[in-house]
């Protein structure tokens, strides 16, 4: 079995570079990756698409990017489960039962800068 996933796309923000509480340096970025076809108005769709980066290329990919930058990854699809027992401040809606929320991330394994707005 093989779980790859091959994406080009630009930064939809600048990455921040983070620590653990391991001593990991690590980054979440998110990418802007468009359709390859067009939809039913002629336009091209959008996909924006969250990937973990992790020590090293996380160390690089917060010195040489920034939102715009376009980049190529390559990595793994990863499932994961974060459980959610508050809402954030300002929201009205209490929550009585806490939930899980299943998401799906690109877990890098190698990242190539094609193009960066930086000099």
């Amino acid at each position: 079995m093989i779980n790859q996933v091959i994406l080009v796309g630009r930064l939809v923000d600048n990455p921040v570079l983070y620590e653990t509480e391991n001593g990991k340096t690590v980054t979440t970025i998110t990418l802007a990756v468009n359709r390859s076809f067009k939809n039913s108005n002629g336009d091209y769709d959008t996909d924006f698409i969250r990937c973990t980066l992790w020590q090293g290329l996380a160390q690089s990919t917060s010195e040489y990017c920034e939102k715009g930058s376009t980049v190529g990854i390559k990595g793994r699809l990863s499932n994961r489960t974060i459980k959610i027992d508050h809402l954030p401040d300002g929201e009205k809606t209490p929550i009585e039962t806490p939930f899980n929320l299943k998401m799906m991330e690109v877990i890098a394994e190698k990242i190539t800068f094609i193009s960066s707005k930086r000099n």
